[in-house]
């Protein structure tokens, strides 16, 4: 996994936009304005949203990923080391997380829901 493959995966969502909220190279990935992906200046993996503080641990346990630092438990640091499809099955639940909170009005104005 590099930065550009997750970049390049999450570019595929609709809505989707990058920014570096805090500074120093960080690549987040946002719909409607709220985070579901986040790779760091230093770290090379990406840290995505699951359903729960369970199913992050559950994950972890599994070996799929570690704990994410800084942001809540229900979060999931995904190593560089991560295959594709599991990089993209977690980008898109990540993604589709965070979109099925917002507001109706705003998915409303997304698009379709990615494949």
């Amino acid at each position: 996994m590099s930065r550009d493959r997750v970049n390049c995966i999450c570019a595929t969502f609709a809505g989707a936009e990058v920014s570096d909220p805090w500074g120093g190279g960080h690549d987040v990935w946002k719909v409607g304005g709220k985070m579901f992906a986040s790779v760091g200046a230093i770290q090379t993996g990406v840290a995505v949203k699951t359903d729960s503080i369970e199913t992050a641990q559950m994950l972890i346990d599994s070996g799929f990923g570690e704990r994410a630092r800084y942001l809540h438990r229900s979060w999931l640091y995904l190593p560089e080391d991560t295959d594709d499809p599991e990089l993209h099955h977690r980008l898109r639940t990540s993604y589709l997380i965070i979109r099925a909170g917002l507001p109706k009005k705003v998915q409303a104005t997304l698009g379709p829901l990615p494949d």
